[in-house]
């Protein structure tokens, strides 16, 4: 599913965000022009809304094996997280506690803190080992009588590590457990089968895998009892009240069947860019450290530290030469606290300052790999002798 661009600048932050796909936009743009009809409306316009809504939600389903009526639509993944967390702990009286994990995003985070601060909620969070795995036997330990649901996301974010959903899934269903993964990262990428990763709710973002900002799905298995966040309509079956956002919903649907598509032959293609990159790193500039396991990894990841030089500086002298990446997740940029994620595979927050995540994806080419493996080493050699005059 490769994508050109007529630029020449490198954008190496696909974990961030995805550009929109032609085709993606394409199918939307019908949408935002002369097909612009409310779907709860029963008049043509409206009908052929409710049709596209439709179809779009049959092609998500379709691309997580999935029934219809299991897909929700929400306005992305933050939204997604926090209802599954939040519609399962607060729509579960007797069950006040749930079990997640130290590195997931901060959207499942954050809303594990709001549930405990303000709803009396427990919650257990699982440790990860230094490669950003996390023991299925340790999750399993944390369930409780009164558990009521499992988060653990399917890939990290920052690292790319995969985690054995499957497994977990297994474990936490033989104790009468919810399971809920954050899948934000894996669309496009990874298997997102529904049956066979054992999930009963699973989070999308539309903007991570070539679709529009401001949409995202919620998976909800049958008879999983979930409370509404969003009350005020009878929309998406009386689970998310609000007038659809039709063109985006169109474009999620547009785009998570085309990288379902190209699946496999996207991921075999960016492995061994990513494997490339990673080797070519690690063989010239002194001190890297691969962040995250080397096996069990997105096939577009490669994050490291470099000990001694600051990662946002790196970032801007790649950015001088058009070069774009990221030092971790686009929702804390700019902040000055180092990653939740380092600091919990064990970096210390020194080391943790100097990370560098490069995320490829369908705009990644052989030559953008070169040129990074070509002006990478020199940057941070300009760094370090830089601050070695001073």
């Amino acid at each position: 599913m490769a994508m050109t661009t007529s630029s020449r600048p490198i954008y190496l932050d696909c974990a961030s965000t995805t550009p929109i796909h032609p085709r993606v936009l394409q199918a939307m743009e019908p949408h935002l022009r002369e097909e612009w009809g409310n779907p709860s409306n029963l008049y043509p316009l409206g009908r052929r809304a409710a049709n596209a809504l439709e179809e779009a939600r049959g092609r998500v389903a379709r691309a997580l094996g999935s029934h219809d009526d299991e897909v929700v639509f929400t306005s992305g993944g933050s939204e997604s997280d926090n209802w599954a967390l939040k519609g399962v702990a607060l729509g579960r009286p007797g069950t006040r506690h749930l079990v997640t994990t130290a590195i997931e995003h901060s959207a499942v985070l954050g809303a594990a803190r709001d549930l405990q601060e303000h709803f009396g909620v427990e919650v257990s969070y699982v440790p990860a080992d230094e490669r950003g795995l996390v023991d299925p036997a340790t999750v399993a330990a944390a369930i409780r009588p009164d558990t009521c649901l499992v988060s653990v996301m399917l890939a990290n974010n920052e690292i790319g590590t995969i985690q054995p959903i499957a497994e977990i899934a297994r474990l936490a269903r033989a104790r009468g457990v919810l399971m809920h993964t954050d899948a934000v990262q894996a669309a496009g990428l990874l298997d997102l089968d529904v049956d066979r990763l054992g999930v009963d709710l699973l989070s999308l973002s539309a903007h991570k895998f070539y679709g529009p900002k401001g949409v995202g799905v919620l998976y909800v298995r049958r008879d999983t009892s979930l409370l509404p966040l969003i009350h005020g309509g009878d929309q998406e079956g009386r689970r998310r009240a609000g007038t659809q956002n039709v063109a985006g919903i169109v474009g999620c649907g547009a785009a998570l069947e085309l990288v379902a598509q190209h699946r496999t032959t996207t991921s075999a293609r960016l492995s061994g860019l990513r494997d490339r990159l990673i080797e070519a790193v690690e063989g010239t500039v002194p001190g890297a450290l691969l962040n995250g396991d080397r096996r069990r990894r997105l096939p577009n990841n490669a994050n490291f530290c470099f000990g001694d030089v600051q990662g946002e500086t790196v970032l801007l002298e790649l950015e001088m030469e058009q070069i774009y990446a990221s030092s971790g997740s686009a929702c804390h940029a700019g902040s000055q606290d180092p990653s939740h994620v380092l600091l919990a595979i064990g970096r210390s927050p020194e080391l943790a300052h100097t990370a560098l995540r490069l995320t490829l994806g369908a705009p990644t080419t052989d030559t953008d790999v070169d040129r990074v493996i070509e002006l990478l080493p020199r940057v941070v050699e300009r760094i370090r002798a830089g601050d070695r005059a001073r």
